[in-house]
């Protein structure tokens, strides 16, 4: 390996949006700022929620149930969309 061609590899702070804090190893001089965190992101901390589209989730939710007699649900088709000729 080379002498004197690699960036100098040191410990720096990363500080997140919300205020928390930690060191890692990184080539930059200087502290790191970033806007999300694993404490603050909802995927980390179990906040996130579920969109719930036309009830798709509950449907999806009563379909494949555990521990429940299964029920075939019959789902109705969209209703067709009256044009009117011009």
């Amino acid at each position: 390996m080379k002498q004197e061609i690699h960036p100098n590899y040191q410990e720096i702070n990363v500080i997140c949006a919300c205020g928390h804090s930690f060191k890692t190893r990184s080539t930059m001089k200087e502290d790191l700022h970033v806007e999300i965190c694993s404490d603050c992101h909802p995927f980390f901390t179990g906040k996130q929620k579920l969109v719930d589209t036309a009830g798709r989730v509950d449907r999806f939710k009563r379909r494949y149930a555990r521990g429940q007699a299964e029920t075939v649900e019959t789902v109705e088709p969209a209703a067709a969309v009256e044009t009117a000729d011009v």
